[in-house]
This record gives C-alpha cells, structure tokens and sequence, in this order.
C-alpha cells in the first residue's frame, strides 16, 4: 500500500454556520456545500472546497456524537482528523491490522458515499486518521 491523496481534512466545530462564515469572510472560501446529517455517525457535515482538497466542517447531531468529547476538550472546535485515499479499503484495512494498527470500527460508509474507516491516533503519531476509498469518479 502506498499513501494516497489527502481527501480533505476535518474540523469539529460546534457550529457549522458559524465555521462555514469564517471559512466564506476571513479565508475567502468560494465553494461551499450544502450541510447533510449523517444520523449513523452522529454528525452533520459540510465541505468546503479548497484548490487541492476540502475542509469536512463536523458537527455534532445530539449529546451521544462523539465530536460532543472533541469538543468538550476543544470548545471553539479545531482539527479533528485527516483523511487518505486508498483504491481498496478491504485492503488498506488488512495492510494497517497486518502493521499492528488499530481500527476504530467496521468498514462503514463515509460522507463521501464510499467506504471509510479510521486508525487510532496512537497508532498514527498522535493524529486520527481517516482511511478513504476513492471515489469512483475521482481522478
């Protein structure tokens, strides 16, 4: 397995509005997506388009989110995980597990409509990551 491409970044933030203004006024963000819940993962979402990658604003759907632990920590939010593309997620799973890394959960689909999962922070220097497969329009 190789690295692949940075998909986006996310963000917790306890107010997706309120991001999506600072994102659009002070960083001069152009393109910015409609918010969606994501009821399964306990979050809504919204992605702001930078040149190279985007910024997955995350917002906490109710108390049993866990971005509500992230930002009880955070209160004015901030980096939350970074996200990778893989071309096969069954296989990018089977490559961290056989590297003695820890997957946080199943295989589930992510924001992006594909499959994702993420590798505990103590296994990634200290950073969640986010292990996505690539969309199939993509690139």
């Amino acid at each position: 397995m190789k690295l692949g491409r940075l998909n986006h970044v996310g963000v917790a933030t306890p107010s997706i509005e309120d991001s999506v203004a600072m994102y659009r006024d002070v960083m001069g963000a152009e393109v910015i997506r409609e918010p969606f819940d994501l009821p399964a993962q306990g979050v809504r979402v919204c992605f702001v388009d930078t040149p190279n990658s985007q910024i997955e604003l995350i917002e906490p759907l109710g108390p049993d989110s866990p971005i509500v632990k992230f930002l009880e920590k955070n209160p004015l939010g901030g980096q939350h995980h970074v996200c990778y593309e893989v071309p096969d997620i069954h296989a990018a799973k089977a490559w961290f597990e056989g590297k003695g890394a820890r997957i946080l959960g199943e295989p589930r689909i992510g924001a992006h409509g594909t499959p994702i999962f993420f590798v505990h922070p103590k296994d990634m220097g200290g950073v969640l990551t986010e292990i996505m497969e690539s969309p199939k329009e993509a690139h």
